[in-house]
């Protein structure tokens, strides 16, 4: 029988083991970042730490609106890292945007960390998403571009918010006098360089190794994956690149326009919109009445406020950048969906019929139109209405991701992957059946989220094709190649392989691309008018 005495002593061993335990998970929750100590909180598996909302540069307001981002203050004390910060100023557009944060504001410059690390000793790899929504919408809080499932994969997961629209891309004769470069614009860009100069400085004590750092995006932050390779502000800050649908080349949907151009059609649209166009009078306006007035606009989300080549972050334009040779040479995955004009399979008014298309091919090609029917092959109705979709997906996003991946694979220094994402929707409140593999609809694979779609149908399949793309966008963080364990082989995207791509869908495989005529029709079409 224990001795009364041995029974305390054991209860008191036991409480001091439970406290100590203790301790050291909140040690482990509690991380010092340059700018201070902060706290976050453990997944509800027990598998990874969550830090959310942390500042990575100062507040962008007053007169530090329309600037390139300044170094943040520091605080005292322990700041909790529990919650995602405020999403930047955006008009409310795309309604399948679901948010978890707190709101608008112009506040709004922070990012979260998901790492699977125990201590700062791990050197896992880093990857740093850059959400979409053209520049003008879009933050780190959807439940679909949440990073502790893709964690679990063995990488430290970054998400930072930028700013957009308006806020982030303003250009003004008078913001170019006030710049000692004698440039504007570009502030949402510089943005995301600003967070991936923070994981320099703070990505080791979660874990992660800043030698080891992937960015990836999908649409606008395709756009932005491509546009940081260009800039050298961010040369040396990444070792690997990933890009989903988007890229700052040609582009008939998104374009980055001349920094002369933008002084005057910007101020011309803040005139039309605000009622002034004067630097002075715009600053002194509340973000807040400033987007109510946005709001009345027909086209809210369409303001033409995006990236420009101001001679600054953007030297030259992204293309010219990389003609040259001067782009980061580091491996590149890429690719596009199949369908990315969905709304054009499920809405479009009259279907495209073989005598409707060749009318389009002649109204846009002219004398060229007898090429361009050979590489868009419409011998019936519902071959007219699948090579609709197809030029469609080509003006808006598909074209310019080729371009980049062409001009990274032709260089011939570093290895480039690409991808065709063919799986369609299930089905859901916002992407009816019937929308194909629409544009963003690879997200929720990426980050392995098919749950935050409820009322979707998913089936087996997609989890296993979820779990395949992480997978892959996993070991190419880590190695810079895909290809690793019991994964399909991808071949290198180079004129040795055929100009193989990997077609991600329930039976994925790798084969010669069918399509090159078609991009090198285009390619010689669109860059002679250029």
């Amino acid at each position: 029988m224990q001795s009364p005495r041995r029974s305390i002593w054991a209860a008191v061993c036991g409480c001091c083991l439970v406290a100590s335990l203790s301790a050291r998970a909140e040690d482990q929750l509690t991380i010092k970042t340059d700018k201070g100590k902060i706290h976050g909180k453990m997944s509800d598996s027990g598998q990874v730490r969550i830090f959310l909302g942390i500042p990575y540069a100062g507040a962008p307001v007053g007169s530090l609106r329309w600037k390139p981002p300044q170094p943040g203050f520091k605080w005292n004390g322990v700041r909790e890292a529990t919650n995602f910060g405020s999403r930047c100023m955006q008009p409310d557009i795309f309604h399948d945007m679901q948010f978890r944060d707190p709101g608008q504001s112009e506040d709004c410059l922070n990012l979260n960390v998901w790492t699977p690390a125990r201590d700062k000793k791990a050197k896992l790899p880093v990857m740093v998403w850059i959400y979409g929504g053209g520049f003008v919408a879009g933050a780190t809080s959807e439940p679909r571009q949440d990073g502790e499932h893709l964690a679990h994969k063995g990488v430290v997961v970054v998400s930072m918010n930028y700013r957009l629209g308006f806020f982030g891309f303003f250009v003004h004769p008078g913001l170019t006098a006030e710049s000692p470069q004698h440039a504007a614009g570009n502030y949402g860009l510089m943005d995301q360089t600003a967070a991936l100069q923070w994981v320099q400085r703070n990505i080791n004590a979660f874990g992660g190794d800043p030698n080891n750092v992937t960015i990836f995006g999908e649409s606008a932050g395709s756009f932005s994956v491509s546009a940081q390779m260009a800039s050298p502000f961010a040369q040396g800050l990444f070792a690997h690149a990933i890009g989903e649908s988007g890229a700052a080349f040609y582009s008939r949907g998104l374009s980055f326009g001349a920094l002369a151009d933008r002084e005057k059609t910007d101020p011309a649209w803040a005139m039309a919109t605000f009622g002034t166009s004067e630097l002075a009078a715009l600053r002194g306006m509340s973000a807040q009445e400033m987007m109510q007035k946005i709001a009345t606009q027909a086209s809210p989300g369409r303001a033409g406020i995006g990236p420009d080549v101001d001679g600054y972050f953007l030297p030259e334009s992204v293309p010219q950048i990389y003609s040259k040779g001067k782009q980061a040479h580091v491996p590149v995955l890429a690719g596009w969906n199949r369908d990315e004009p969905s709304a054009l399979a499920v809405n479009y008014p009259q279907p495209p019929t073989v005598q409707s298309f060749q009318q389009q091919a002649t109204r846009d090609f002219g004398e060229q139109a007898p090429e361009f029917l050979k590489v868009y092959a419409a011998q019936t109705d519902a071959d007219a209405v699948r090579s609709a979709i197809d030029f469609a997906g080509d003006s808006f996003i598909a074209f310019s991701t080729w371009e980049w991946l062409e001009a990274q694979a032709t260089a011939g220094t570093v290895p480039v992957y690409r991808y065709h994402f063919e799986r369609p929707a299930p089905g859901d409140k916002y992407h009816p059946a019937g929308s194909g593999a629409f544009h963003s609809g690879e997200i929720e694979y990426v980050f392995g989220t098919l749950q935050s779609r409820p009322d979707a149908v998913w089936q087996p399949e997609d989890q296993k094709l979820s779990d395949l793309i992480e997978t892959y966008w996993t070991n190419f963080a880590r190695t810079g190649d895909p290809n690793g364990g019991d994964a399909p082989q991808w071949p290198q995207y180079d004129g040795k392989t055929g100009w193989q791509l990997m077609h991600l869908d329930v039976n994925p495989q790798a084969a010669a691309d069918q399509n090159r005529d078609r991009y090198l029709f285009l390619q010689s079409v669109w860059e002679k008018k250029d």
